[in-house]
């Protein structure tokens, strides 16, 4: 949810939509030099129950590790599984 804050910025808060079993798979990982600091990340494949409503705004949270939406597809066209390509930061 994002929110004016009054000075031409916006805060931002997380709300669950909804609890779902996922099957996660680490894919590729790495590491990088942002802002002075070493930041890892980590590629995973996130497999859920076909949803409509799934977009790249959102996030999975399973318990402190959290992944962000960088794409998600249906991979057989048959709307049974959703394939999400997330990306766990920070880590």
């Amino acid at each position: 949810v994002r929110a004016g804050d009054g000075g031409g910025g916006a805060d931002v808060s997380w709300q669950t939509v909804a609890d779902v079993w996922a099957a996660v798979r680490p894919v590729s990982g790495g590491e990088s030099l942002t802002l002075d600091r070493v930041a890892g990340r980590l590629s995973h494949e996130i497999y859920v129950r076909h949803r409509d409503d799934v977009t790249l705004a959102m996030r999975f949270r399973d318990g402190t590790r959290v992944y962000d939406i960088r794409a998600a597809f249906d991979p057989d066209g048959k709307r049974q599984w959703l394939r999400c390509l997330a990306e766990q930061r920070d880590l």
